[in-house]
């Protein structure tokens, strides 16, 4: 195992940039490929953005009205960097506000979505990313199991959102 040390005055950016740069260590006693089972190509793709409807929508300073989005599968540097934000040092509640700004890669014709943009958003918005932001980094989609509270059927709802009626 290597180690690898840092300087007192690198900051985060300079140690993770290191760390991507590194090459992967090898395996000694690699298995020989033909003992590899074929993979579908199904199975090897993989999701990185989705979609969201915002339930309410981000007015911007225009007046015009965002709903529709796009939110990308977030990093372990995604994670590590709101740490040494100082806006979250000096308040842990602003987490959640960096890390959905980096996070949402476009909201409606917004393409720069900053902490400013997600600091304006309605309180039911947030609370919406907040829980898609989970759903597809902890599960790996945006689909939930429901039961109907009259006829108590199970079915599968989208939560990205949709026309009205369909999610």
């Amino acid at each position: 195992m290597r180690r690898r040390t840092v300087s007192p005055g690198a900051g985060l950016e300079e140690v993770l940039d290191t760390l991507a740069a590194a090459p992967a260590p090898r395996e000694e006693a690699a298995a020989p490929a033909a003992a590899a089972p074929p993979r579908s190509r199904e199975r090897d793709s993989l999701q990185t953005e989705f979609a969201f409807e915002l339930p309410r929508g981000y007015v911007d300073d225009e007046g015009q009205l965002h709903r529709h989005g796009t939110m990308r599968l977030a990093t372990a540097r995604d994670e590590l960097r709101p740490q040494i934000d100082l806006r979250v040092k000096e308040n842990p509640a602003y987490l959640s506000v960096v890390l959905l700004s980096q996070v949402i890669t476009q909201l409606g014709t917004v393409t720069d979505v900053h902490a400013g943009i997600v600091e304006r958003m309605y309180a039911t918005d947030v609370a919406f990313l907040q829980d898609f932001y989970r759903r597809i980094n902890s599960e790996g989609h945006t689909h939930a199991a429901v039961t109907c509270p009259l006829c108590h059927g199970s079915f599968e709802v989208d939560l990205s959102g949709g026309r009205l009626g369909e999610s």
